[in-house]
C-alpha cells in the first residue's frame, strides 16, 4: 500500500463479480482500499459485493457493502446516502456495472435493447444525478466511467446495443466533465480492450457462438484476439484498476474529460 487514496471514499458500482475470478470491478474495489480509500461496495448480487468486501477487510481496509439495482433511481439515491451515512462523503464514484447482449438492429428484441441501455448507460446518468451535488459541495471529486474499445470501431461481434451504449459514455464523461469542472469534479473514462474477466468468459464467447461463429470456444476466442494486439497478451482486470486509481487519485488532478485506453496497442490494429 502506497497511500495514494488516503482518507478518500470510494463508492465502486458493480464491485462483485459474475463468476470466479476478477472482474474490472472487484479488482478496482480492492485497489482503491489497498492504496488506502474506504470503499462502498455496490452490486445487484449481494453474495459477490460480501466477497469483495471481505477481500478488503481481510487485508485490513475498510469497505461495507449495499446491494442495489443501478437501473432504479430509489435504490440509486439509497446507495449514494447509505455511503455517506457510512463515510460521511463521497470522493470517487466508479462506475462499473455493465452487461451485453447479442443481436444486430435488426435481430436484437427491442425489450433486451431497453434493457442494456438502462444497464448501461442510464446507471451512470443515475449515479452521476446522485453524486455530484454531494462532490460540489466538497468542491471536488472524481468520476470515473467503465467504457470499451467497441465504443470506437466494430469488433467484429454483432451486439450492437454494447458499442452504442459505450459510445454514449464517452460522450457522457465530456459534457459532464465540462459542466462540473468548475467545482473540481473530474470524469473521466476507462476504455478497456480485451481483458480476461468473467464477462468474457460467461457472456462474450456465447454472444459470438450465436452470432459469427457456432464454433467459437473461449480457447479459439482468445487466439483470435489476440493475434489483433500489438502486445501479444491479453489484459487483466488489474491493468484496469491501475489505471482507476491513477484517475481516482490526486496524480490526475489536472485530468478530465479524458478517454483512456487501456488495450495493449489492440484498438491502433483492428481493421
Amino acid at each position: 500500500m502506497t497511500d495514494r487514496l488516503k482518507d478518500k471514499v470510494a463508492l465502486v458500482t458493480g464491485a462483485g463479480s459474475i463468476g470466479p475470478g476478477w472482474g474490472n470491478g472487484k479488482a478496482a474495489a480492492v485497489m482503491f482500499a489497498r492504496e488506502g480509500a474506504k470503499v462502498l461496495c455496490a452490486d445487484i448480487n449481494q453474495d459477490a459485493a460480501e466477497e469483495t468486501a471481505g477481500i478488503i477487510r481481510d487485508e485490513g481496509g475498510t469497505a461495507e457493502v449495499v446491494v442495489a439495482d443501478v437501473t432504479q433511481a430509489d435504490q440509486v439515491e439509497a446507495m449514494v446516502k447509505a455511503c455517506r451515512d457510512a463515510f460521511d462523503r463521497i470522493d470517487v464514484l466508479h462506475n462499473n456495472v455493465g452487461i451485453v447482449a447479442s443481436g444486430g438492429a435488426v435481430e436484437q428484441s427491442e425489450e433486451v435493447w431497453d434493457k442494456v441501455v438502462a444497464v448501461n448507460l442510464k446507471s451512470m446518468f443515475l449515479t452521476c444525478k446522485h453524486v455530484i451535488p454531494i462532490m460540489q459541495t466538497q468542491n471536488g471529486g472524481s468520476i470515473i466511467n467503465l467504457s470499451s474499445i467497441s465504443s470506437m470501431r466494430y469488433m467484429g461481434i454483432n451486439y450492437v446495443s454494447y458499442p452504442t451504449t459505450k459510445a454514449a459514455i464517452n460522450q457522457f464523461t465530456k459534457v459532464t466533465a465540462g459542466q462540473y469542472g468548475p467545482w473540481n469534479i473530474r470524469v473521466n473514462a476507462i476504455l478497456p480492450g480485451f481483458s480476461r474477466t468473467p464477462m468474457v468468459d460467461h457472456a462474450v464467447v456465447k454472444i459470438v457462438k450465436e452470432g459469427t461463429d457456432p464454433d467459437m470456444t473461449i480457447e479459439k476466442y482468445y487466439a483470435w484476439r489476440e493475434k489483433k494486439i500489438p502486445m501479444r497478451r491479453w489484459g487483466d482486470a488489474w491493468d484496469i484498476a491501475n489505471a482507476a486509481v491513477f484517475l481516482a487519485s490526486d496524480e490526475s488532478s489536472y485530468v478530465t474529460g479524458l478517454e483512456l485506453v487501456v488495450d495493449g496497442g489492440a484498438s491502433l490494429m483492428l481493421d
